[in-house]
């Protein structure tokens, strides 16, 4: 391993990533006006870039910000972060590489003879802390409904991956009252249950899955399985999930980049099926790491053994 720092791509610049700093007047910090990806690699390969740098086109051009950045573009500069910063970690680790877009300064505080509408870009990569998911392939997570609501797609569109996450603060600090071990699950405007913070939600009836339609984040893990699970002869049904229909799976998990899938075995203090992580859950995650040659589980389990 290279004892150099990692690098990130801020404004058209490759530079060390402490020096990748926004400046106060970023209305990414002053409004929340983000929109980004995150993509891991499995093997030091980024796993479904295409999808996701495709996601963030439509963000962007659903936010009207515009980067001068083609999708190749993007793609490059994703690739050459990952290639200069995979020499900083072991072979054992893998990285998580962040897209953010910002609409640039505000012009409040800079007036107009300073403003510069360009948009801030910046991309960068992390190691995956796969000591915070460890224990949950065993132990499965403990998911509970909170009084805080989804945003609904006429305020800010479910399909658009954005930092505007005051909401999800304020879940998660609901959540932890209830148990301090415990995740969100929002519900819409109806009570139909949504996601989390972190990722779709996934039931299991029988040999079907069946995920929530609106009001989420189409997620490219998500998409991912629902392919796998056509391999397999599993349905996957795009629906409704209500409460009730979460206390009565036979089966839960959670899709999402950095951990792919995670087992929810508790709902609102009760257990879901046998309480354990199910036979689906486990055909899923084995056929997911079989696909990209990594028993991801195990891997889950090697906690900074550096």
């Amino acid at each position: 391993m290279s004892n150099s720092p990692p690098i990130a791509y801020l404004n058209g610049r490759y530079l060390p990533i402490a020096d990748a700093n926004l400046h106060v007047f970023d209305l990414g910090i002053v409004g929340g006006m983000t929109v980004t990806e995150m993509v891991r690699t499995f093997q030091h390969v980024p796993f479904r870039l295409d999808q996701h740098l495709d996601r963030l086109a439509q963000s962007l051009a659903y936010v009207g910000f515009e980067t001068g950045l083609t999708i190749a573009d993007l793609r490059q500069i994703c690739a050459h972060v990952i290639q200069v910063n995979l020499k900083l970690v072991s072979d054992w680790q893998e990285l998580g590489l962040v897209i953010f877009v910002t609409a640039g300064q505000n012009l409040t505080y800079v007036g107009r003879s300073g403003y510069d509408k360009s948009p801030t870009v910046c991309v960068h990569t992390f190691p995956l802390p796969f000591e915070l998911w460890a224990d949950s392939y065993r132990t499965g997570l403990h998911l509970v409904t909170v009084n805080t609501r989804s945003i609904p797609d006429d305020v800010i569109d479910s399909r658009v991956k954005h930092r505007s996450r005051l909401h999800w603060h304020l879940a998660a600090r609901e959540a932890r009252q209830i148990d301090s071990g415990a995740m969100a699950i929002l519900r819409d405007d109806v009570g139909r249950l949504t996601e989390t913070a972190t990722g779709n939600l996934c039931v299991v009836d029988g040999n079907t899955i069946i995920t929530p339609a609106v009001h989420v984040l189409h997620g490219v893990s998500r998409n991912y399985l629902a392919e796998l699970a056509a391999s397999m002869g599993i349905g996957f049904v795009y629906g409704p999930v209500t409460p009730d229909d979460l206390t009565h799976a036979d089966e839960a998990f959670l899709t999402s980049t950095p951990h792919c899938l995670l087992p929810v075995t508790r709902f609102n203090c009760a257990p879901i099926g046998s309480g354990k992580p199910g036979p689906v859950f486990q055909r899923l995650i084995t056929a997911w790491g079989s696909a990209v040659g990594v028993d991801i589980v195990e891997q889950m389990q090697h906690r900074n053994a550096d």
